[in-house]
């Protein structure tokens, strides 16, 4: 009879270690209270800095600077002796090129526009504002929380979709289990296909009070192929 109620009990502690009692809702929450614990990024004013790294370029630098509050977002980045700035603020779009304003002619030759500047906000501020930005409207968190292993570690997975004026892709993200700490995510466009990428998060970084994560490298779901290494890093210019 002992011996039952022990098993029990390891059980019972087990499912509740690895967040099976726990909702997608609750999973989220967990993560957002590690990585922002003061609940800075809806006020983030701030800049960083992102080292881009592929296997068949040069490296790219760029400086992101935001300022969520008044709708304030730019980008200064140079690779091979080439820089470009966007700088968006509410409705005005600027764009320049090699410290001037971009002519038509170098918008053109260097795919340089707005549409541009606001995909790179998007990308930035999505990227970097994880996990807090799965509390956007049109987020989907489904509510059944997976337990994974994936590159020998065992997980706590949320599943993320998006209503059809938001986006199409289906997101996975892996927090740690006993840190919350977010460690990988993933997306597919046709999960069927095993499409889309995963990328592994490493390091952290202090921004602004939150935890974001240092080292980003990037791979295909397909076959695993590198794509690519993000790193971040604050209280330093490349210009």
């Amino acid at each position: 009879m002992k011996k039952s109620i022990f098993l029990l009990f390891v059980v019972f502690s087990t499912s509740q270690l690895f967040g099976q009692d726990m909702t997608g809702s609750q999973l989220l929450e967990k993560a957002i209270e590690y990585h922002d614990p003061n609940g800075n990024w809806e006020t983030f004013s701030g800049n960083f800095n992102v080292t881009m790294e592929t296997p068949t370029k040069s490296d790219r630098h760029s400086i992101i600077s935001l300022d969520l509050p008044n709708e304030y977002f730019q980008l200064h980045a140079y690779q091979d002796n080439i820089s470009y700035e966007y700088t968006l603020e509410t409705q005005k779009c600027n764009i320049n090129f090699n410290g001037h304003i971009a002519t038509e002619e170098e918008k053109t030759a260097n795919k340089l526009s707005c549409e541009r500047a606001i995909m790179y906000q998007n990308y930035y501020t999505y990227l970097y504002g994880l996990p807090m930005k799965l509390k956007d409207a049109g987020t989907i968190i489904h509510e059944k929380v997976a337990l994974k292993k994936f590159k020998e570690k065992n997980y706590l997975v949320l599943k993320v979709s998006y209503e059809k004026e938001v986006g199409e892709d289906t997101w996975y993200f892996y927090f740690d289990p006993s840190t919350y700490a977010m460690e990988v995510y993933q997306f597919y466009h046709e999960e069927e296909k095993n499409d889309g990428e995963f990328i592994l998060l490493s390091g952290v970084e202090i921004v602004n009070g939150i935890k974001m994560p240092k080292k980003r490298a990037w791979y295909y779901n397909k076959g695993e192929k590198y794509l690519g290494t993000d790193f971040l890093s604050v209280g330093q210019r490349y210009d």
